[in-house]
Order: C-alpha cells, then structure tokens, then sequence
C-alpha cells in the first residue's frame, strides 16, 4: 500500500517542497539545514508514497546499535505529514513503517515528535499511531517554557525590578549580526558553568544563518557601545524559539536580557502565537534546573513537554 523510499540527495528538491507545505514541518527539516552536520550522522531519512504520492517524511538517522533516531542531530523529528494526514492513514503508515524497518535490521527506534506548538495544523495523530499501533513507550519527557502571546502574563516582580535597572543604565537593544562578539559571552558562560562549548561552532552559526536569514537571527543588548547580552532565535511561522541565550557579568548586573525579551516579546514578535524559551532539563528530563526555569517562568513562559519515545519495530 506504502513505498517507503531512502532519501538521496536527488530527492532534496522534492524533500524540501513537501517540507514547505506539510502542517508540522519547520525549516530544521529543510535538507540545508539537516545537511549542514552530515558528516556527524548516518543519514536513514525516509520518504513515504501512496500510489506514487508523496505523503509523509521521517528524518532519521541510524547509530551504530541499529536503532534509528528520529533526529540525533535536531532539536525534534518525527513523522512529517501535510492536511491528508488523517488518523487511519497515519497508522497505516507507521505499520509499513515497522515493516519495512525490522527488514532492514532495525533493532529500536527513537522517537521525538515535533511538539504542538509548532504545528500549523493539529497534527498527534502519530502520538495515537505510537501507542495503538507501535506500544512505544515513553523514555524522556523535558520540559520547554512558552508564553502565548493571545494569553500573555506579566513578568514576575524580580523581572520587573531588572527591567527598570537595564533602562536606568541605559542599555539599548536591537538586531546584529556581531555573532562572534555574542559567541565569546556564550562560550565563556557555557565553559564556566557547564564546561561545554555551543552546540554550534561560530562558522557553523555563521553559515546557517546565511542560509536561513529569515528564520535565524541575533538580537542583543549593548551598554556604553559594548555588547553584554544576546539572544539566537529560531523563527518559525507561529513559534518564535530561544535557541541560545547570554549575559555578560556586565551584562547580568544591569538586567541586560530582561530589556532584550521585553522588547522581543511586546514589539518585535508580537505577532508570533508563541515565543518559546526552551528547554530547562537534564539528564533526559529527569533533572529540571530551578534556576534556569525560574527566569523563564519569569517572563512570563509556561511548561511545553518535548518528548522522546522508543519501541521495537
């Protein structure tokens, strides 16, 4: 009933339109963007036909157990469908799937599915799918902090108070393309708190967001003409997503990023339905970081679960 079909390179034209116009895709998924790392990851992405129509993507990749992610390399994957992707469908879908998998000697999949305030479209019926048809089990649950812009909250009176400190010192904000000025601070932090480096190197953020200049983007906050604190966000049609975040000691001090997300919030992203803060967990959920999620909360967000399933196929 279903072809399910490796991707290769020739099909990125087709990949990326379908992309485009499906109703959880975002631009993570466009070939660019999961390419950029390849050398990282076995590809094992998938396309699905029904009568020679394409219907659904699954970007995945195979680690050396045999067990594929759906994505080791994005922030979440799974199945990717446009508006004919109506519950029966979709389980048939993942029965092909499962099939076709243990004939290819996939031992265990790993599922992330896109969370739901990235959908255009309601779009769980692979949730459903994962538990009638897959007995998948959860294995990771993190939690994000999200403000909805049509329910908005006020920031906490801590936030208030550095927000009235940040326009007493006279910081100013505004969009830059200084990524190497915003990588010292990121790098800096990260190292002194975590002893980590970005998940991105400054020429990987540097290419992708030529790449996707309309969909990533730093904003910062500068004080005496010296940046102190910024923000790489992620843009998507109706999710605006935090996807790093920093403050100088300068920078913390004067309450740099709480002027930076006061103006990102109530005047340049206004529009989006939901500005997501990120996640705030560790050790695959199992540990939440209270400070982290308090400045979060603090602004206003409030918990979205990013999820991580797995089954034997």
């Amino acid at each position: 009933m279903y072809e399910i079909v490796r991707y290769t390179p020739e099909l990125k034209a087709q990949w990326d339109s379908f992309v485009r116009k499906s109703r959880n895709g975002t631009f993570l998924f466009l070939r660019d963007y999961m390419d950029y790392h390849r050398q990282r990851f076995t590809d094992f992405s998938l396309l699905i036909f029904h009568k020679q129509s394409l219907v659904a993507l699954l970007p995945l990749n195979k680690e050396r157990d045999g067990s594929v992610t759906s994505h080791s390399g994005l922030t979440y994957g799974g199945l990717i469908t446009d508006k004919r992707g109506r519950a029966v469908k979709v389980m048939q879908v993942f029965e092909c799937l499962n099939t076709w998998l243990r004939n290819a000697g996939i031992t265990r999949v790993v599922y992330r599915p896109v969370p739901w305030i990235y959908h255009e479209l309601p779009a769980e019926e692979d949730l459903y799918a994962l538990f009638n048809v897959c007995n998948a089990r959860l294995t990771a649950r993190e939690i994000s902090s999200t403000i909805s812009q049509e329910n908005k909250l006020t920031f906490s009176q801590s936030r208030k108070d550095c927000l009235r400190k940040a326009k007493r010192a006279g910081v100013e904000v505004m969009p830059c393309n200084d990524f190497a000025a915003f990588w010292d601070i990121l790098s800096a932090n990260l190292q002194q708190r975590y002893a980590v480096n970005p998940v991105h190197s400054l020429t990987e953020i540097t290419m992708l967001a030529n790449l996707f200049s309309r969909h990533i983007r730093l904003y910062a906050a500068y004080l005496d003409n010296e940046m102190v604190a910024g923000t790489v966000l992620y843009i998507m049609p109706r999710v605006v997503h935090v996807q790093y975040i920093s403050a100088s000691a300068k920078g913390k001090a004067v309450g740099a990023l709480d002027l930076l997300f006061r103006y990102l919030i109530d005047e340049v992203f206004v529009d989006k339905p939901y500005f997501d803060f990120g996640k705030s967990t560790e050790d695959r959920g199992r540990r939440l970081n209270e400070q982290l999620i308090f400045q979060k909360e603090g602004f206003g967000g409030r918990g979205v679960c990013y999820d991580t399933y797995e089954w034997t196929p």
